[in-house]
Parts: structure tokens; sequence; C-alpha cells
């Protein structure tokens, strides 16, 4: 058993989109990657006492950050008007894992990977504008297939505990999503730190 917390220090949300319609008028909006926080537990089984020990695991935690960005907008008549919007998201996720274990001594790094799902949720956007700060009601959810790879190091203090720091790549699908002509996946990099309890 295990329990971790760290920061979700960066999601690639992607490059600026730009939209155009009929009449000339166009839109560019421009995400913004903010710091995140997450923490959870983990439960799994170590597989030997050898150097090599292959381990499965089960990671079980919650991963939020705010999401905004801000949107340009210029009219025919070559006005240009701005407004920034921001909103938190609120998720979890309940990952597989597959790692390789390596003992030497105190000192155990690890790597592997794993396949999941996660759930998501926003209660909804603050829009800020010039005429004035609006926001979007009703909450939204959605709930798809997500992946990770993950590296880490375990220090022991005893042989029924230790500490460790650990990496993830972790990539929310959007598999779910239909009538789409841009890629929905969310990449983002996990950094944390946390205990291990063995039994």
């Amino acid at each position: 058993m295990a329990i971790d917390l760290g920061a979700n220090v960066y999601q690639d949300r992607g490059p600026d989109e730009h939209f155009t319609n009929d009449a000339g008028d166009t839109l560019t909006l421009s995400p913004n990657n903010e710091v995140g926080f997450y923490g959870g537990i983990k439960a799994g089984y170590v597989f030997g006492t050898g150097v090599f020990r292959p381990t499965v695991e089960g990671d079980f935690f919650y991963n939020g950050w705010q999401g905004g960005g801000t949107g340009t907008f210029r009219g025919f008549d070559g006005e240009v008007r701005t407004a920034d919007f921001s909103g938190n998201i609120n998720t979890g996720a309940f990952m597989s894992n597959f790692i390789a274990r390596f003992a030497f001594d105190r000192f155990q790094p690890y790597v592997g990977g794993g396949v999941g799902v996660y759930y998501a949720a926003t209660p909804g956007f603050t829009i800020n504008t010039p005429g004035g700060t609006f926001n979007t009601s009703g909450n939204r959810t959605h709930t798809d297939l997500a992946w990770d790879i993950v590296a880490g190091a375990d220090y022991y203090f005893t042989p029924k505990m230790s500490s460790f720091i650990e990496y993830h790549y972790l990539e929310y699908t959007g598999s779910q999503f239909e009538n789409t002509n841009s890629d929905r996946n969310l990449g983002q990099q996990l950094v944390g730190a946390g205990l291990r309890f063995h039994f």
C-alpha cells in the first residue's frame, strides 16, 4: 500500500486554435497550461525477492488543475477584442500499472506503465471581458480511457516501509468525443512523492 501526492506540472492542451466565419471575422483561442495538484493511494503486489521484482499496481488518485486561456476576436472592421476565461478541472484516475522493480539493497528504482479510465468534471468557466465578467452555468462531465508511463525510485528505511519519488506521463484520451476534427487527447506531466508500506 502507498499514499502519494504531487504536482501536475504541465498539461499539453495543444496549440492556438483559429476560427473564421463567412463574414471574415476571426477568433483565436490560446490555452494556458497551469500547474495543478494530484494525490491518492496505491495498492499492489510485488513478485519475488530477487534483484528483479515484477509488480502489479492499482493507482487511484485525484488530479486537478485550472484550465483557461485567452480569446482574441477580430471583426471585419479590424477592431480587436480580447477575453480571458478560466475554470477548475477536477478528475479522478483509476490506473492498472505493470512495474519492473530493481532491488539494490535500500535503493529500488522502477519503471513501467499501464492503462485505466478517468472521470472529469468542471462546474463551468468564468469569462472576463472589457464589458464585464460572465459565468457559464451547468456541470460538464466526461469519462474515457487513460494510459501512463511511470518511473521512480524507493528508499527503504526498513524492510516494511519506504519513501519514493515518482514521475508519470499521463494521457487522458478523447476516444468518446464525437464529431470532432481535432485531437482531444490531453498529455500531462506529474511529479510527486509518497510513502509505501509492505505487509
